[in-house]
Formats: structure tokens, sequence, C-alpha cells
């Protein structure tokens, strides 16, 4: 199934306003929700969205891009606004379609659902001439989740809790309208890390005030470049709302440096070594962009082209470009390879008389990485939408290393931990875009 998910208005279009809220941020979120849900639970679904960013896009352009994707459902999130007096959920199809039609037996569905979880009074099913419903080539829904200047509907709205909810309201509605079938060996954890530090005491002393206020929590050793960090581990779960609510838990207490870390598990242990080269692409463009730019400003905007590439090689587009920011030291390019090489994975650089191979544009050295990762990851043959770029495809042992710490010994050697520091960087990627998010949920109270 193909989603186009649409957060609207967004950059100069704040949309409705009100009690602090500002509708863009409020539909950024709760579409980000719904994307991470879908892509971290669901098979064979793919989610594109008219911005991941607080940016400005047309209405034109949104419904053009989702027509020549050919999207199979068309989803807009949005809250509204009126007198100050009005209140609840409602949710609109197009008015020139009956009651009968397929877009009203999906949009039943999905109102169901989400007005199960959503804690607001329900104002009905309607119908609009809204641009986004009559532009569509496929069935269209936008959903208002709630009046902003509301005082009642903004005090639940502030919530990231409710947010959640509101989002797993939808995806369940997906769920059961395209029949969506959860992965099986879905193995994607949510750990909640309360804190880390460089000495071990402090660390043992934040996991003592959380057991003292009946949260359970841990010490763990992780390395982030090459040091090593003690974590305070408070919590895995399956299910990211799951984690969030601890979240809030912990920051209840006057905690403010708790965070949650994506990990991977394999039989009910979390173990970086099984963390697998193929799969989902997390981390948006903009937040890989964003991430490499906090440590090198003038670091080039790649993130598009590992997303493209990743999701259609099915590789983790986001780890692939951590593993960019190890080769390159966050494209400052301080090694053998140069700038001008367009290699950002180091292929066939050996020394300072063998800095390696060269690319004509940044998006093909981005795709022979890609290309190159395929290789150790996959046995099967290279899907053939692309040319071959990468000039060391064939001495690769095909389906050699199908985890990142596989890659350790052979892209790098010795390359003991090379994986793990790639796992690492991403970590903190993850992290960062936590605190992205974080800061833009700011902006909605300010």
């Amino acid at each position: 199934m193909k989603l186009y998910l649409d957060p609207g208005h967004g950059g100069s279009d704040t949309g409705a306003s009100g009690n602090g809220l500002l509708e863009k941020a409020v539909n950024l979120d709760i579409a980000l929700r719904i994307r991470n849900i879908l892509l971290n639970e669901y098979q064979n679904v793919e989610v594109r969205m008219s911005r991941r960013t607080d940016k400005t896009v047309s209405l034109t352009q949104r419904t053009n891009d989702a027509n020549q994707w050919n999207a199979d459902y068309f989803l807009s999130i949005h809250c509204n606004a009126f007198n100050r007096q009005a209140r609840g959920y409602e949710d609109y199809i197009h008015n020139s379609l009956s009651d009968s039609s397929q877009t009203a037996r999906l949009r039943d569905i999905m109102h169901n659902h989400i007005t199960s979880v959503n804690r607001l009074s329900t104002r009905g099913k309607k119908k609009a001439n809204f641009h986004v419903l009559r532009e569509t080539r496929m069935p269209a829904l936008l959903t208002e989740n709630g009046f902003i200047d509301n005082s009642s509907d903004a005090a639940i709205m502030r919530e990231s809790s409710w947010r959640q909810a509101v989002a797993r309201g939808h995806v369940n509605g997906l769920e059961e309208a395209f029949n969506l079938q959860q992965k099986q060996d879905y193995g994607t954890l949510y750990k909640v890390i309360a804190g880390s530090f460089e000495n071990r005491e402090n660390a043992e002393n934040r996991a003592a005030l959380l057991k003292d206020n009946g949260i359970e929590a841990f010490v763990v050793l992780t390395t982030i470049s090459d040091k090593i960090w003690y974590r305070v581990q408070a919590g895995s779960f399956k299910y990211r709302d799951n984690a969030e609510t601890r979240v809030e838990r912990i920051r209840q207490l006057g905690i403010e440096d708790a965070f949650i870390i994506i990990d991977h598990e394999d039989n009910d242990d979390v173990d970086e070594e099984n963390y697998s080269i193929l799969g989902d692409t997390i981390l948006s463009p903009d937040l890989l962009n964003q991430f490499a730019k906090s440590i090198h400003s003038d670091a080039p905007e790649l993130g598009y082209y590992y997303l493209k590439y990743g999701e259609y090689y099915g590789i983790r587009g986001d780890v692939a470009f951590a593993q960019a920011l190890h080769e390159t030291d966050f494209f400052r390019f301080t090694g053998v390879v140069k700038p001008e090489q367009n290699n950002f994975c180091g292929l066939g650089a050996t020394g300072p008389d063998n800095p390696g191979a060269s690319f004509d544009t940044p998006e093909e050295g981005v795709l022979a990485h890609m290309q190159h990762l395929y290789a150790y990851s996959s046995s099967s043959a290279l899907p053939d939408k692309y040319p071959l770029v990468d000039p060391r495809f064939q001495l690769v042992e095909r389906g050699s290393a199908t985890t990142w710490v596989g890659l350790n010994g052979k892209w790098a050697v010795p390359g003991d931990r090379y994986g793990q520091m790639i796992l690492n960087l991403y970590e903190r990627n993850v992290k960062a875009s936590q605190k992205t998010l974080e800061d833009l949920l700011e902006e909605i109270k300010a």
C-alpha cells in the first residue's frame, strides 16, 4: 500500500492558531508519528509525505506529487479553529461522492478507529470541496483533529501521548481499511535512556534514583567516537508510544536528559551484532542533513539521495549516511579521499598513493555506496533501474556481511569495531532528531 501523508500547512502558512499552538506544528508531529508507526511495524507499506519539516508546500504541489507517485490513499492531517467554543473531531471526503463510494467506506473505517482513541467529542463525517479532496485521483480523507482555539481541546493537544494516540488511531484505521500485515519478524525496540555519563558512579546514582521512584533501570556501556559512556537504560518497548510514556514519567521527576533510541531485537536480546544492513530508512533527509551540519556547517546535503537509494535497494539509508559521516569525518574529508571525488564511503581508498574511486556527481557517489552495501548484504541480483557505478561490486563476496557489524574486517581493515562505530553515530543522529522534534513542539507552546 502506498500512502501519501499530508501534514497540512507549513512554512509561511501556519494554519490555525490558538492557546499558544500552531496548527502546522501539531499536524507535522502527528503525521511523523503515523509514518514511523507504519514503517516500523507493517509490511509492504510505502509512505511519501508532502513535507517532513516546517516548509511551505502549495496545495497543487501536494496533489500533483501524490498523483504522479500513484498513491493508493491520500491522508491529510489538520486541526480546526472557529469561534473558541466549537470543539471535537470531524473528517471530510469530497462532496461529489456518495456514502456508498469506496472513499466513503474507507472513511467510515478510519473515523471509527480515530474517534475510539482521540478523547474528543465527535462532530461527524462530513463532505467539502477542499482542493486536496477534489484534485487527487485516489481515495482521499482529511481529518480535523480538534479545535486549536478551544481551550479544552488545546489542553490535550499539548500532550505528546495524545498526539501519539491520535497517530495510532489513524494507523489502526489504515490497517483495517487496507488489510495491512504487521511484520512477522518485527524486531525494532525503543529503548529509553535516562541520561549518559562519563563517570560510572553518576550513572549508578541516576539508576538508583529511578528505582526509588518505581522505575527499573540499569547501567550499560556504549562507545561514542571511541569514548566509553555509561548510559542509564530505563526500559525497552515494542511500541514507541509506550516508550514515550516512560520518558514523560521520567521527566516528571525532573530528569530532562531522557530520550529514545531505536535498536534491534534478536530473540529477546538487544544486540547490535544483529542490526541488519537491509531494512527501512526511518530518519528523514532533513534530519540527516541537519545532523551533519551540526558538526560541519558546510556539509553537503545528501540526505535525500540516501533515502532515495536506500528505499530502492531496501537498505537502511539513514545508517548508510552514518557510515558516510564516519568515513569522511562529517564530510570534512580529513583523510586521503578528497571532496571532489564524491566518494563518501572510501571505495578503493587504501592510502595516500591510492585515494580510491571518483564519481562525477554527489548523487552518483551515493548510488555507488548503496550498491556496494547491497553487494555485501544480499546475494540477489542487483536491481537494474540504475546503472552499476560501483567499480568494486564484482570484488565482493555476495551476501558475506548482512549486518553492519559484519562489515568489520571487510569494509575496513582491521576495523575490529567498524560497524559498532557506524551504529553509534546513527544512535547519535536518532538522539539529535528527537531533540529536533522536541524543539518543534516547544514552538507549539511558544
